[in-house]
């Protein structure tokens, strides 16, 4: 009997911990969302989108849904990334998420004048 009530009080730790290492994780990372936009307010559906970290130059990219939204999730916070936006051979301006931005939800719009 008190061998099952130490397991169990080993098994309610467990699951306690690992869901804590859970939460402090997502908290340890940043979320990047936005819209491509064309120079009247509407989204630009298909576009791509592409996010550079700048210490390890990796490159991810995503193609924006039909309303032109897009994200990124899991960002690390010690780095830099500079996104930008391709449609119809037109680009956007690029935009810089500085690790000194200690925001962990991010919201930047791209504009492609088309």
């Amino acid at each position: 009997m008190k061998k099952t009530l130490i397991i169990r009080i080993a098994i309610i730790l467990a699951i306690l911990l690992v869901t804590s290492l859970s939460l402090a994780a997502e908290n340890q990372s940043r979320f990047l969302a936005g819209k491509v936009l064309d120079n009247g307010d509407r989204g630009i559906p298909h576009a791509i989108v592409y996010l550079k970290n700048t210490k390890t130059l990796v490159i991810k990219t995503y193609i924006a849904e039909q309303d032109g939204a897009y994200h990124f999730p899991g960002l690390s916070l010690n780095a830099d990334y500079e996104v930008y936006a391709e449609s119809d051979g037109k680009r956007s301006d690029t935009k810089t998420v500085s690790s000194f931005d200690t925001r962990n939800r991010l919201n930047i719009n791209l504009r492609i004048d088309k």
